[in-house]
């Protein structure tokens, strides 16, 4: 069922979980022991059913067939696992580490959006200095 929505839609239905994700962990301050599956996907849900423009041009019967819903919940396990999974640049080291001797810090991250995550507070905490 996933397969045969058009390409537009698939491309948004990634984007709203990848945007879900990245808020959700930056909300919990990407900290592992704060992470909650369940929590993730009542905001992803929320997000979707109130903001997401993809969701209302899904017709409802396929959006009421859990074969439907099983393959939703494999494309969301597929990117947070793409998500985890992609390095951060060589740039984001680089300013990252600067950062962290300017600022005295030892955050740690182990994926390209946790780096964001951290270079993001990094700069805010440098602005504040000047």
């Amino acid at each position: 069922m996933f397969k045969k929505l058009s390409p537009n839609i698939k491309s948004s239905i990634t984007r709203s979980i990848s945007q879900s994700f990245e808020q959700y962990m930056s909300d919990i301050g990407w900290t592992e022991d704060q992470y909650d599956i369940e929590q993730f996907y009542a905001n992803w849900r929320e997000y979707i059913t109130t903001k997401a423009l993809w969701y209302e041009k899904i017709p409802d019967e396929i959006k009421a067939d859990p074969q439907f819903h099983k393959e939703l919940a494999q494309r969301v396990e597929e990117v947070l696992i793409r998500i985890l999974n992609e390095p951060p640049s060589e740039e984001q080291i680089a300013l990252i580490e600067i950062l962290q001797e300017q600022l005295n810090t030892h955050y740690e991250y182990g994926c390209k959006a946790e780096a964001l995550y951290v270079q993001s507070l990094l700069e805010a905490r440098a602005e504040q200095r000047k």
